[in-house]
């Protein structure tokens, strides 16, 4: 496989509009939830992770409650594994809790076809039976393949097949913006 050259043509969001948009989200899922007393947060690896961090500490912010926030590896439960590689690695899921009975916000960076969605709550399924499984994304970039919609969007930008979005985090990349591109 060979590296992918990915150029950015165009921010679309700073670390300010970031912030703002999962203050939105925040907000909107505390609502929906009448609360946030029986939510589990779990980010999809890997930029959904330090998101659901950011949005268990608006919930403490604003609520006053400890959400548990785990995370979940979905590469063992993707439909194209095959195509991946021969013996593809395994990421580590740690849900961290149980979430039997407790509504689960699975959290990603960008929403594209659905299909990691779709193998996210496999995941999630495989280590209890939640009361519910909502889904937040930072950007929805539309194309769905699967009848996926996402419960909470931060802001949706729709693109063509060539084009790419690129969520940026401290974590990995040293900075937050979004930014969209082509290949």
């Amino acid at each position: 496989m060979g590296v992918i050259l990915l150029k950015l043509t165009a921010q679309l969001m700073d670390e300010t509009s970031m912030l703002r948009s999962l203050a939105r989200i925040t907000h909107e899922i505390i609502e929906r939830n009448k609360g946030a007393e029986n939510l589990f947060l779990v980010g999809i690896k890997r930029r959904g992770v330090p998101l659901s961090e950011i949005l268990r500490d608006n919930i403490m912010k604003f609520e006053g409650v400890s959400v548990p926030c785990g995370t979940v590896d979905i590469t063992l439960y993707r439909d194209d594994l095959s195509e991946l590689a021969p013996l593809p690695l395994r990421g580590e899921s740690l849900i961290g809790g149980n979430i039997t009975g407790k509504t689960v916000i699975l959290v990603d960076d960008v929403i594209y076809t659905g299909r990691t969605a779709r193998a996210a709550i496999d995941a999630v399924f495989d280590q209890g039976r939640p009361q519910a499984v909502q889904l937040a994304v930072l950007v929805d970039r539309g194309h769905r393949e699967l009848p996926i919609k996402p419960d909470f969007v931060g802001k949706n930008v729709p693109t063509s097949k060539d084009e790419v979005i690129c969520v940026k985090v401290r974590e990995f990349d040293g900075e937050m913006s979004v930014w969209i591109g082509k290949n």
